[in-house]
């Protein structure tokens, strides 16, 4: 789920002077990479730099992101996401819910070709934009679009018994446990991007998560030399 999703659409109101028909139709064009996108990830670079060209066009005309994150979109976006891959082992699979746009599961996907990654989101809209994305950056071999809630019975079914279940921007973290638990196989790991706010979560979650047998690794930082500040991600284990 994206940051973006609640920003207004950044179209200028009707008769606002120096708009055209053409402006209101164009759709925003993604930043180039940053270079140590070039630098970290020389096979994977153009994949991203096509990646972002989608969030950046489609994802924001189809209201997936809002337009005034373009402008941010590799470092508060992509290489946030990106950054979550160290943290994953060889040959894993991964379970993105509430993914929106793709984040961070498909940034993880364009960088971790030996990853299996299943994106889970319950918005038609969404899971349509995923598809197409999918297919257009030739990674339908390995990532699969999965419409439903995480908590759904029939999403249980079709990705459950994972080693590692992520989310970005989707719920507080007693919440996420809830969802996310049923997915994990024993001793499996969510690993939930939470920035800023991660060590009072776990504070305030303390009893909850006690209650839901959640075992905590504690907040494990990534992305050195990658992105400013660093990808904050709390580390919990199914016990």
């Amino acid at each position: 789920m994206t940051a973006g999703d609640a920003e207004d659409s950044g179209i200028a109101p009707p008769g606002d002077p120096g708009t055209s028909i053409a402006d209101l139709r164009a759709e925003p064009v993604a930043p180039a990479p940053p270079a140590v996108v070039v630098d970290r990830f020389p096979n994977a670079a153009a994949l991203l730099g096509r990646y972002a060209q989608w969030l950046a066009g489609a994802g924001t005309v189809r209201g997936l992101l809002g337009p005034r994150e373009v402008p941010r979109l590799w470092e508060r976006h992509i290489l946030n996401s990106v950054a979550l891959a160290e943290l994953l082992p060889p040959d894993v699979r991964l379970v993105d819910i509430g993914t929106g746009a793709g984040l961070p599961g498909l940034a993880v996907a364009c960088v971790r070709p030996d990853v299996q990654v299943d994106l889970v989101e319950s918005l038609l809209r969404r899971t349509d934009y995923l598809a197409e994305v999918v297919s257009d950056l030739g990674l339908a071999d390995r990532v699969r679009v999965i419409r439903g809630r995480a908590e759904d019975s029939a999403v249980v079914d079709a990705v459950g018994s994972t080693a590692f279940v992520t989310a970005r921007a989707v719920a507080p973290l007693d919440r996420l446990v809830r969802w996310s638990f049923p997915l994990l196989r024993p001793g499996g790991s969510l690993l939930a991007l939470k920035g800023s706010t991660a060590e009072r979560e776990l504070t305030e979650n303390r009893t909850a998560l006690r209650r839901l047998r959640a075992e905590v690794v504690g907040v494990e930082e990534c992305g050195e030399g990658l992105v400013d500040p660093l990808t904050r991600v709390v580390h919990l284990i199914r016990r």
